[in-house]
């Protein structure tokens, strides 16, 4: 027998929020004219707390070599493939992020070093709630940043995908009354052709009972959401421009990211995220753990600038991780928890080829708390400048509530 649970899971349906109004969706499944090109953000999660001193390394600053013997990363040699990658005379790409050194010599690619949040918690779970829902320190909050984005910023044409998650679950940042999707995969999101008409209608009114019971929604704006996606063939996506994304559920979903911007099916917000970035041992240096860990970051991160072409144009995709981690490599050549760490920011809009935000140093009395490198970019800040420049969102004080955004230092990242 078929139940709706076995329904939700077939279908790829991973958890959709349709919000408390029935009708606000507009109706896109047939419409006679494509939507307009939307601007959009992507957002990569990488859970673990990713060492930004060895993703953008601060070669220049002497205590970084000291306080790594075993793991730091050389200083550039004349382009040697065993050490950093130049990019203003003091800072470097960690070599495994070689594809991206052409987006960073032409300017669609950034960083912004010492950020993250305030909050100092060295607890996963806590770091990435607080990051998620906007509101370090707040563990009562109920609903993530990107979804009270959307509810912020009411579209005329607004789509089931305007906020859109390539993840198995909804992610804490697109929860909330806004409408949100998760899908862990394109192609297995939907009914399948070879079921029969008999069979479908069957499945249709199933489902509808279960997004009415559990997810609160319309089975029939569930339907809509199923028909924009047969609209884009999933299955025979073929990248543009020869780009090969890496194998893996991280490659693949910036893959579909870049397929339904494509396909204009009115995103805004996309989420996606990458594991793995927790080395408390072997972490490595020019080669080990890390370095394998930020090859596959930096390939599908290139291969999808090379897949959206002149479409970057419109896309801005942003890194962010939890915390950093310790300046000084502990006793099993490893880092442990930290505080402040490095974002990436790639597209159009980006005034990228330079390092962004204050470097604090790395000096025993520059250290947070006499270990970390220290925060002096509020990660809000940075997506606040984004949110505002980028898509032109208003009222971020209902995104970030209980930050001063008007007194915001922004990192000055975008050219808007």
């Amino acid at each position: 027998m078929v139940t709706r649970r076995f329904f939700l899971k077939a279908s790829g349906l991973a958890m959709v929020s349709f919000g408390a109004a029935p009708r606000v969706l507009e109706r896109v499944a047939h419409a006679a004219e494509p939507m307009r090109r939307r601007k959009a953000i992507v957002v990569v999660f990488q859970r673990g707390a990713c060492d930004g001193l060895n993703t953008v390394v601060p070669y220049g600053e002497p205590a970084y070599h000291a306080l790594r013997p075993t793991i730091a990363v050389p200083a550039p040699r004349g382009g040697a493939p065993d050490a950093a990658l130049d990019l203003d005379g003091f800072f470097g790409l960690h070599p495994a992020l070689r594809p991206l050194l052409p987006l960073w010599r032409e300017g669609s690619l950034g960083a912004v070093q010492a950020v993250g949040s305030p909050d100092a918690t060295r607890s996963h779970f806590d770091a990435q709630d607080f990051m998620e829902s906007g509101t370090p320190g707040r563990k009562s909050t109920e609903d993530g940043w990107m979804n009270r984005c959307l509810q912020a910023n009411p579209a005329p044409e607004a789509t089931p995908f305007r906020g859109v998650a390539l993840t198995p679950t909804l992610p804490r940042s697109l929860a909330g009354r806004a409408p949100a999707v998760a899908l862990a995969n394109l192609r297995d999101f939907g009914i399948r052709p070879s079921a029969g008409p008999v069979v479908a209608r069957t499945f249709e009114d199933m489902y509808a009972g279960a997004v009415r019971d559990v997810l609160h929604g319309t089975g029939e704006e569930a339907f809509e959401a199923i028909d924009v996606l047969r609209r884009t063939d999933p299955a025979r996506y073929t990248p543009a421009g020869g780009a090969e994304y890496p194998r893996g559920r991280y490659g693949d979903s910036l893959r579909q990211i870049a397929q339904l911007i494509k396909a204009d099916v009115g995103l805004e917000l996309a989420f996606t995220e990458i594991g793995g970035w927790d080395h408390h041992a072997a972490e490595g240096g020019v080669q080990g753990q890390l370095a394998q860990r930020l090859h596959e970051l930096g390939t599908a991160l290139a291969a999808f600038h090379q897949d959206l072409g002149d479409r970057m144009g419109d896309v801005v995709v942003v890194t962010m991780t939890e915390f950093g981690r310790t300046a000084r490599e502990n006793g099993n050549r490893g880092t442990d928890h930290g505080h402040a760490s490095v974002s990436l920011v790639m597209g159009g809009d980006v005034r990228g080829g330079r390092v962004h935000g204050r470097w604090p140093g790395l000096g025993s009395h520059q250290l947070y708390e006499g270990r970390d490198l220290a925060l002096t970019t509020d990660f809000r800040d940075l997506l606040a400048e984004l949110l505002a420049k980028h898509l032109e969102a208003r009222n971020l004080e209902a995104t970030f509530p209980g930050h001063d955004v008007r007194a915001s230092r922004f990192p000055g990242v975008t050219r808007g």
